[in-house]
């Protein structure tokens, strides 16, 4: 018998985590909970052991003190952290021996581990191998730009509002807009632009640099310290030294290749590393990226000049002046990590193993803040190699900023849900708009980048002007080789938003001969300003639908491009960007709020790479993404570090989170959207005075790791993720009444009083009035009780504690009410012809509740036995309305099997291959014929094969065997009052075993009933 090839997939496979069995004992991190795994396939991988990397350690090895100085700082060069590095290295080595694997990375700082190439014997056994946390596929991740058209769908940004609106192009910048600029703002409060983040060192994890880009100009490097300069960076031999605003030291290097040397690093640009060994083992490099540090894609000057970029450096986009354009934090220095790269297929990719690599060296080195502009599937697991990596980096002081990925608005895509990482969502603020006249005088507005008038002309759908050989709707989409140039020379071109990018469609009309392009989204989406090859104007659905029905309607079209918003109706900012991801995380079924916060984010113009730009020479661009908005936030933490560089990243977070100000609706009114973006948008004029701060440690990490269902091994208590001490508050599973637990700390003392409002509940702060010295931390319980909130929907709010000065310190509140609680997974009652068990729930609120019993249904069991490497299969068939079905395999004590369900196509579709010898696949329903699939892995003690009996439960929708009943039905509800729930059963055989279920109105809850 041929076994079925298992899929290859991207989800972790998880191990329990156990500490070494070396000399001396090492600390525990973070282990995963024991939960079913999936099939390793042979490939690349991440190996995450269980003991204290570097940057964790807590100096509990007998002869090894703490690694870190008072202020958090490694010193990499001490002979203890050489003695703990070989440490950790030895324990890889005897790890990796076991399967016989060569590691390839190694990582000691930030995560302990390596990667290697496993097969799936490796993979599987180094899973079930005592002191590994996990091992996870080495996947290529993403940026977080929509540059692309690959992204998910969108709400639009609305242009409906009531005031009037300029008809001039803005050169304003995001860093005006914030508030940082000019007499009285935050530089000049500062000390000026040359005290902006002077003293911070700022690690970008992207795709390189352009290191003669004049907004990362700097002066050549000394070979000494600077006596004028106490923050200068140097060169000390091969390496790069700067003394930092924290007393620190800042330690790189500037690793030459491809169009990279030395003299590239400078004062501005004081560091430049390459990551590329993951990457490489998966693709090869496109013929236009270069082996170095260098920049071929944009996307990393982007986000480094965004974050660090020097003020007033005069942009200019295809021949127009866009003014003077700056980073957030001038004065700061750049640290360069290349971690993703461009390869031969085109697809721009970071893979895992480096990007952890990556994050190992910069905490080695010594940075500041890391921005991290790159996203990965938002995932319910906690234990993420990279976020793991985060955490250590932020338990050495750095702050991490993150983008919340651009899948919006579909719910529970937030990326980066850990709550050590500032997850930063994206939102309008400055705006570049242009005005599309139609021949009857009607004016629309939308994003435009160029500021120049179009003179009337001809306007024509794209099917209108395709070849002969295009399908219409290729045309009306504007998609490469569509259009005519005989029929669409000298017309503006309405082109919808679909499948190419967007500057694609317009280097469509340019190549047939068009004057401009009205492109709109078919949907709704957000209108980005890009550089186009012909004067451009991106409508939304509505006013695109309007043009679409104008030329349909109108012999002899014609429409003009105006500049700016002549509309009279000035666009409302700012509103959350159409594209950002949003909340609830997956993570805890939400108890942490994600996103964090919200920044610019859309039609942002910052550096770029000339080779990348759409006429080869332009140093400037416009992108759009949560990428664009994490490192205007990682530009304000280094300017927060610089000015108070005692605080801790989280009490960075903190402020930038209670001092924000809300986003708004189309019509210019504030919105909650606290799922979407988090604590509100940005707000630098008031971040340097919060007032109160919300402060955690890595203990408290740990501890909430622990309540996340992972085993850290550290023997921390564990901590409900929701009572966190976070600047924000999260339950996802309110019943009734929830009381959360939240800690303050003075900036500025004096009273403090309370005041919070969720729609539909009743909310009480005890104590409601807080005293406190400068520096003196306080304690405070917050009562959540359901009165009038629909039940399993989220509802939000917020919690804010107003003092003297004018001081408010807010933070954002989310909550689901939830039908029932505490309702069991399973119930089981001993084989009987007739009998009853019961479970008791919570109910969260009043009134009734249909229940639902189905089955019982006799379970079909085959037994036997599997030789090691060979399988058994099953057929099992599915009919058309089946309601749920279980798939349980009791193997040989001692063995290892392992289930698979394939369909008869051999397609697997559900899986359960843990390294213990019990399985089990629940609730696939998809009618069809199917083949449960036992595979034998490994014999008990050796043996060369193992029994097994392997169980199929199928349930219809109504009764089955015997008589089935639960009662009562309906069951009262009576909020916060316990109620209980009897399930019986009469007329079954009592020598076999049976399965039914327990079904509570149109809730997802179910319970599972086994008799036998």
């Amino acid at each position: 018998m041929v076994a079925r090839r298992p899929l290859t997939t991207t989800a972790l496979a998880m191990g329990v985590g156990i500490l070494l069995t070396v000399a001396p004992a090492l600390p525990a991190t973070a282990a995963p909970p024991s939960t079913p795994a999936t099939t390793f396939a042979a490939g690349n991988y991440v190996v995450t052991l269980a003991q204290d990397p570097i940057a964790s350690y807590d100096g509990s090895v007998p002869g090894i003190p703490k690694l870190k100085s008072a202020g958090g700082e490694l010193d990499m060069t001490q002979s203890t952290t050489r003695r703990y590095r070989d440490l950790l290295l030895s324990a890889q080595t005897k790890v990796a021996d076991v399967v016989g694997a060569r590691p390839q990375q190694r990582f000691t700082v930030a995560l302990n581990g390596f990667s290697a190439h496993l097969s799936g014997a490796q993979a599987k056994r180094l899973a079930a191998t005592a002191g590994v946390v996990s091992v996870a596929p080495d996947v290529t991740r993403h940026l977080a730009d929509t540059t692309s058209e690959n992204q998910g769908s969108a709400t639009t940004l609305s242009t409906t509002a009531s005031a009037a609106a300029p008809a001039a192009a803005s050169t304003r910048t995001t860093a005006d807009y914030l508030g940082l600029t000019g007499k009285g703002g935050v530089w000049d409060q500062l000390g000026g632009v040359a005290q902006a983040g002077r003293g911070v060192v700022v690690a970008d994890l992207d795709t390189g640099l352009w290191p003669e880009h004049p907004s990362v100009a700097g002066a050549k490097l000394p070979t000494k310290a600077p006596a004028n300069d106490p923050y200068g960076a140097y060169r000390s031999g091969s390496t790069i030294r700067m003394t930092k605003a924290d007393g620190g030291t800042y330690t790189g290097v500037c690793q030459t290749g491809e169009q990279w040397s030395a003299s590239n690093c400078s004062t501005k640009v004081v560091g430049a590393r390459t990551f590329d060994e993951g990457f490489l083992d998966a693709h090869a490099l496109a013929p236009e990226e270069f082996n170095s540090a260098r920049d071929s894609d944009g996307h990393g000057t982007h986000t480094g000049t965004t974050a660090v970029g020097r003020n007033g450096v005069p942009a200019t986009i295809q021949g127009d002046s866009y003014g003077n354009v700056t980073g957030i934090a001038p004065a700061a220095a750049l640290a360069v990590y290349k971690v993703c790269w461009t390869s031969e297929e085109g697809d721009n990719g970071c893979q895992t193993s480096d990007l952890v690599a990556a994050i190992d060296q910069a905490v080695a080195d010594n940075v500041d803040v890391i921005n991290y502009s790159i996203g990965s599937d938002p995932s319910p697991d906690p234990t993420d190699p990279v976020e793991l990596a985060f955490l250590s980096a932020a338990s050495a002081g750095i702050f991490v900023s993150a983008s919340a990925g651009n899948s919006g608005p579909a719910a529970s895509t937030v990326d980066h849900q850990s709550p050590w990482v500032t997850t930063v969502a994206a939102a309008t603020s400055v705006l570049h708009e242009g005005t599309v006249v139609l021949g009857d005088g009607t004016k629309l507005v939308g994003a435009r980048l160029q500021q120049k008038p179009l003179a009337s002309a001809p306007i024509v759908l794209g099917s209108a002007v395709r070849i002969r050989q295009a399908p219409a709707d290729d045309a009306d989409k504007c998609l490469d080789g569509s259009l005519d140039p005989a029929k669409a020379k000298g017309k503006v071109v309405v082109c919808e938003r679909a499948i190419t990018a967007r500057v694609a469609k317009s280097a469509e009309v340019a190549r047939a001969g068009g004057v401009g392009m009205v492109l709109y989204n078919p949907t709704p989406n957000s209108l980005e300003p890009d550089a186009h090859s012909v004067p451009t104007v991106h409508l939304d659905t509505t006013a695109g639908e309007r043009v679409v029905a104008y030329v349909k309607g109108t012999r002899n079209a014609t429409a003009s491009f105006q500049v700016g918003n002549t509309t009279g109706r000035a666009t409302a900012t700012p509103q959350i960007s159409a594209f950002s991801s949003r909340g609830p995380a997956l993570v805890d079924d939400g108890d942490v709020l994600k996103p964090d916060v919200t920044a610019p984010g859309s039609g942002v113009i910052a550096g770029y790479s000339p080779v990348a730009s759409t006429n080869g020479k332009d140093l400037f661009a416009p992108e759009s993404g949560t990428s664009m908005s994490a490192p205007h936030v990682t530009g304000l933490a280094a300017l927060y570090m610089a000015a108070h560089p005692e605080f801790t990243p989280m009490m960075v977070k903190s402020a930038l989170m209670t001092t924000a100000r809300d986003v708004v609706g189309s019509d210019g009114k504030a919105v909650r959207q606290v799922l979407s973006a988090g604590a509100g948008f940005v707000d630098p004029t008031k971040m340097l005075s919060p007032g109160l701060v919300y402060d955690s440690t890595p203990v408290d990490w740990l501890s909430w790791l622990e309540g996340s269902g992972v085993d850290t091994g550290t023997g921390l208590p564990a901590v409900d993720p929701s009572d966190l001490n976070q600047a924000s508050i999260a339950v996802g599973d309110l019943v009734g009444t929830r009381t959360v637990t939240r800690s303050v700390t003075a900036v500025t003392g004096g009273l403090y009083y309370a005041k919070a409002s969720v729609p539909g509940f009743d909310v009480q702060v005890q104590p409601s009035v807080l005293n406190l010295q400068p520096g003196q931390t306080g304690q405070f319980r917050v009562t959540f009780s359901r009165t009038t909130a629909p039940v399993d929907q989220w509802s939000s709010g917020w919690l804010t504690w107003t003092g003297g000065q004018r001081l408010t310190v807010r933070s954002p509140v989310a909550l689901k009410p939830l039908t029932l609680g505490g309702v069991p997974a399973d119930l089981t009652a001993p084989a009987a012809a007739s009998g009853s068990v019961r479970a008791t729930v919570l109910p969260g609120t009043t009134g009734s509740l249909d229940l639902t019993a189905t089955g019982l249904v006799a379970g079909d069991t085959r037994s036997g036995r599997v030789p090691v490497g060979d399988v058994r299969e099953f057929p099992v068939t599915i009919p058309e309305g089946t309601s749920f079905t279980r798939f349980d395999l009791v193997g040989q004590a001692g063995s290892d099997v392992d289930l698979f369900l394939y369909t008869d196509g051999g397609t697997l579709v559900a899986q359960s291959a843990t390294t213990a010898a019990d399985e089990r696949i629940d609730g696939f329903v998809e009618p069809g014929r199917y083949v449960l699939q036992v595979s034998g892995y490994a014999g008990a003690g050796g043996a060369s094969d193992a029994g097994y009996a392997v169980t199929s439960y199928v349930l219809g929708t109504g009764a089955g065997t015997g008589s089935f009943t639960v009662r009562p039905d309906p069951l009262p509800l009576t909020q916060g009052r316990p109620a209980t729930v009897t399930a019986s059963w009469k007329g079954v055989d009592p020598s076999k075993r049976y399965l039914g279920t327990i079904g509570y109105g149109d809730t997802p809850l179910r319970t599972v009933v086994t008799v036998g």
